[in-house]
Parts: structure tokens; sequence; C-alpha cells
């Protein structure tokens, strides 16, 4: 749900935006774009190496697997929090 809002106000950006005077903006649009893929795919792998080590880690020591939740989710909000962040500054020329 929150990915199709965002995808909408990016593209509410693009649609809207008015071609430069002389010149076309499709090289600013390319490198936003491969910018924008960049962030999500490391963001991806960051969030799928942090549950993977938490669930590991919970594994080896159930005693002690409310912790290690808490602390996965901190860190995963704090990873989807940079990565708002930098969708955000992508998406604005």
């Amino acid at each position: 749900m929150l990915a199709a809002v965002l995808l909408t106000l990016v593209c509410a950006d693009v649609a809207s935006a008015q071609e430069a005077a002389g010149g076309s903006t499709a090289l600013i649009d390319l490198t936003a774009a491969f910018s924008v893929g960049l962030v999500v795919i490391g963001a991806a792998m960051g969030i799928s190496k942090l549950a993977a080590s938490a669930y590991e880690s919970m594994a080896r020591q159930p005693e002690v697997s409310g912790s290690i939740q808490t602390a996965m989710i901190i860190a995963a909000a704090l990873i989807e929090g940079f990565t708002f962040y930098a969708l955000f500054i992508c998406s604005t020329k």
C-alpha cells in the first residue's frame, strides 16, 4: 500500500514536470530512475541480511528471541527510514 502511494507521488512529479527550455529532461529522468533502483536494491539486501542474521541468532538462542526480534524491528525501521529519505531525494529534481 505504501509502495503504491510512493509510486503515485513519484509518477505525478514526472507527469506534471514541464520540459526544460531548449532541451529535454530524459537524462535527468534516467539517472533518477537508476538511483531509485540502486536505493531499493540496497535496502532489500540490507533488510534481508538483517532478517537472516536475526533468525539465525534466534534459532541458536531461543531464550533471547524477544530482545533479538525487538532489535531487528528497530534496525529494519531505520533502514526503511533511510530508504524513504533517499527515494525522496532521488525524486526531487
